[in-house]
């Protein structure tokens, strides 16, 4: 049986840092069982040289095995352990651009990046299409997209990607980064869409569309992938998204410390169970059957059986295995954050 050993990315956050070696193995152990049929075993912690290491035992992994594993979202570099020694591996990733598309936005209450792409990662593994990983577009949609690190994530994928957030200048913010980045690295782009939305001559809402390939010969050849962002309350997603065109639903729910979240039935409050009693059954809705919807949320101002019953509730089954709750952890003092994935029955 092969050994190897994977080198964690050091991460900016040194909070998150100190939870990166266990939420890598939960990942990890999600990825075997998902993806690569159970091959992946022995999971351990090891420290070679002053660095983490996450080790596990792998039966011949196949060149496949290894661009799946390469979307690890704090994996740095994977070693095979020879005796004393580390051979590197190499492996692939899905990125399709730079990666300043995700780092380079610094503001208040920005998600980080990692946790972004883990939490993406683990909810595209509790689907019905996990073995797709890197052959499927997906189509992602966030419905608390904020400044959009979830949608740059699923861009850096090659997905399309869908995003609803009410406040404005959040939506603004967004609009002008991404169409000033996309032209600055010469991303072949067009804009659909930019305006003001408009149903019996009232303005329901405001939207940006781009469709953009990664180079011209895909743009040319039509293929390209869609970002389609909309300034409007997430419990109206279904006006302006059609039902049950969405693989994945992806959101970090406001913590209830900075901000709290608002809908149309409670107003504004910092309990995130408002939130999901009213959405929840929305984003259903627009999941394909076998789709699945991941969230995050402060465990200090909802538990986690609470938030659970009220993904049941909107039709969805909670995904409960042992890796899924390793990934609680601590963001600060005031923040112990928590993912619940469920999948929407097929």
């Amino acid at each position: 049986m092969t050994r190897y050993g994977l080198l964690i990315l050091p991460a900016t956050n040194r909070v998150y840092a100190r939870s990166a070696v266990d939420l890598t193995r939960a990942e990890l152990e999600i990825f075997g069982r998902s993806t690569l049929d159970g091959r992946i075993g022995e999971l351990d912690t090891e420290v070679v040289g002053g660095a983490s290491y996450v080790t596990f035992s792998g039966d011949g992994l196949t060149e496949r095995d290894l661009s799946v594993l390469g979307n690890l979202s704090a994996g740095y570099a994977l070693f095979e352990i020879v005796g004393e020694l580390l051979r590197p591996i190499e492996w692939s990733r899905l990125d399709r651009y730079d990666d300043d598309l995700l780092t380079i936005q610094k503001y208040p209450g920005k998600t980080n990046e990692q946790f972004t792409k883990l939490l993406l990662n683990v909810t595209l593994l509790a689907s019905d299409w996990a073995a797709e990983l890197t052959s499927r577009r997906f189509r992602v949609l966030d419905p608390l997209c904020g400044r959009g690190t979830t949608l740059n994530q699923a861009l850096m994928y090659g997905f399309d990607a869908a995003g609803i957030e009410r406040d404005q200048k959040d939506v603004e913010a967004y609009r002008a980064f991404i169409t000033t980045w996309l032209k600055q690295k010469r991303v072949k782009h067009r804009v659909l869409e930019s305006g003001p939305v408009r149903r019996e001559r009232k303005v329901v809402g405001r939207r940006v569309r781009i469709e953009l390939a990664p180079t011209r010969e895909e743009h040319k050849a039509g293929q390209v992938q869609l970002l389609d962002v909309v300034n409007a309350d997430t419990t109206r997603s279904a006006e302006f998204f059609r039902p049950e065109t969405v693989d994945l639903v992806v959101a970090d729910a406001p913590y209830g410390v900075q901000h709290g979240s608002r809908t149309v039935e409670h107003g504004l409050t910092r309990d995130p169970l408002a939130l999901l009693a009213d959405a929840a059954p929305v984003w259903a809705r627009l999941l394909r059957p076998g789709g699945a919807l991941g969230v995050s949320w402060n465990t200090h101002v909802a538990s986690r059986d609470d938030a659970a019953a009220a993904l049941a509730d909107a039709g969805l089954t909670v995904v409960d295995e042992e890796p899924y709750r390793a990934l609680r952890h601590r963001v600060d003092q005031s923040i112990m954050r928590d993912v619940l994935v469920a999948r929407r029955p097929a």
